[in-house]
């Protein structure tokens, strides 16, 4: 039986070396990130928010400490074994819809390409309640061209979490849409974690840390509530 946890930070620490000096980016991080909930991470620029997606993407490893995702403490894993720990168990969503999506690819055609990078078989069933899940069955044959920004983002959460994954990671994922189409996101986060995945995002935007089912403050690269 797995753990209500989908990721647990123990005392982590992160420092960048610039011009002979160690920079500190995160000073002792500890968090817990439920099963099927919705974290924001909020704090100002330089905080350590988005060190702390990376870590938490496998994109970059801590200096000490632990990163747990779904039990396997990540930073004792090689650069092959965290490749193979992102593609399968992690999703990762960027800020623009431009960077998450592939002009040539059709929003059933993201999806396909997200199950089969998550190594599915048989996966054509699991696409079509994906789309029904972010309300795109009418938009499933479209191109990221055709789509408006809430669309793009959706699908984009669609390619990310398709799956399933243990978590989300989204950076800003509504810093550049309208107030009119951020809502349309947020519902789609909400429907993911009833599905058991952790969504976590870093944003600055009020909105989405109000529909959070918890928000983490950062200061200075730590964790302050």
């Amino acid at each position: 039986m797995k753990s209500p946890e989908a990721v647990t930070c123990r005392g982590v620490e992160r420092a960048y070396h610039l011009d002979a000096t160690d920079v500190p980016a995160l000073r002792g991080v500890d968090l817990v990130l439920e099963r099927g909930s919705f974290t924001a991470l909020v704090g100002p620029s330089g905080s350590g928010k988005s060190t702390l997606l990376r870590l938490l993407a496998c994109v970059d490893r801590a200096d000490n400490g632990e990163v747990l995702i779904d039990g396997t403490d990540v930073t004792r894993l090689s650069r092959g074994r965290r490749v193979k720990m992102r593609r399968k168990r992690i999703g990762y969503m960027f800020q623009s819809p431009a960077d998450n999506l592939l002009e040539y690819l059709t929003v059933r055609q993201h999806l396909e390409l997200g199950a089969r990078l998550r190594g599915l078989r048989g996966y054509k069933g699991e696409v079509t309640a994906m789309l029904e899940r972010l309300g795109l069955p009418d938009r499933a044959d479209h191109l990221p061209h055709q789509l408006s920004g809430g669309e793009q983002q959706r699908t984009a959460i669609g390619f990310a979490a398709i799956g399933p994954p243990a978590v989300l990671v989204a950076d800003e994922p509504t810093g550049q849409l309208d107030h009119g189409t951020v809502d349309s996101v947020l519902a789609a986060f909400a429907v993911l974690a009833e599905t058991g995945v952790a969504v976590v995002a870093a944003t600055h935007d009020p909105a989405v840390a109000s529909r959070a089912d918890q928000v983490i403050q950062m200061r200075d690269g730590q964790v302050v509530t």
